[in-house]
């Protein structure tokens, strides 16, 4: 049963918990191979720093996962999620049609979460993500513990796919 008194802790998946860098290759050529790049996904490896936050953050927090992956990617994503024994929670992924930028689409998903419940916390790797977050005025943890390839910071931004 779900417990809606609890805070939510939102986090990101590519960077904050899941490691992309081994197919951000997929991005580095033109034109850029989405459907490699997203395939390629349940091999990420666990970030372990991103893991153990989720972990000891979902001992006060319902955790719901907010990703710039396409919909397409929910049962990878899932599976993913259950083999790394991170706590079960809502996934919120991009439409896959939506090609906005994921600092307009994350934080319209934190404001509408945001409506009913307080948000301890957005954990995220995209520093644009962690700007607009702020300065809407919520709790933002800025997962540095990996560095996005210029490709893939590129993509978030410009060409609205992660």
């Amino acid at each position: 049963m779900i417990d809606r008194t609890r805070p939510y802790a939102v986090f990101d998946l590519d960077g904050t918990l899941a490691d992309s860098s081994h197919r951000q290759r997929h991005l580095d050529r033109r034109p850029r191979d989405w459907d490699a790049f997203f395939a390629a996904a349940p091999a990420d490896p666990p970030i372990t720093e991103g893991v153990a936050l989720c972990l000891a953050a979902a001992e006060e927090c319902e955790v719901v996962y907010l990703t710039g992956r396409p919909e397409r990617c929910r049962k990878d994503t899932l599976e993913w999620l259950a083999g790394q024994g991170l706590p079960a929670g809502t996934v919120h992924m991009r439409r896959n049609d939506d090609r906005r930028p994921a600092r307009l689409t994350k934080l319209e998903i934190l404001r509408r979460l945001g409506r009913g419940r307080e948000i301890r916390m957005l954990v995220d790797d995209d520093e644009l993500v962690c700007d607009a977050a702020e300065q809407a005025g919520f709790r933002v943890v800025r997962a540095r513990w990996t560095g996005a390839g210029a490709a893939l910071k590129d993509a978030q931004e410009r060409e609205g796919r992660t």
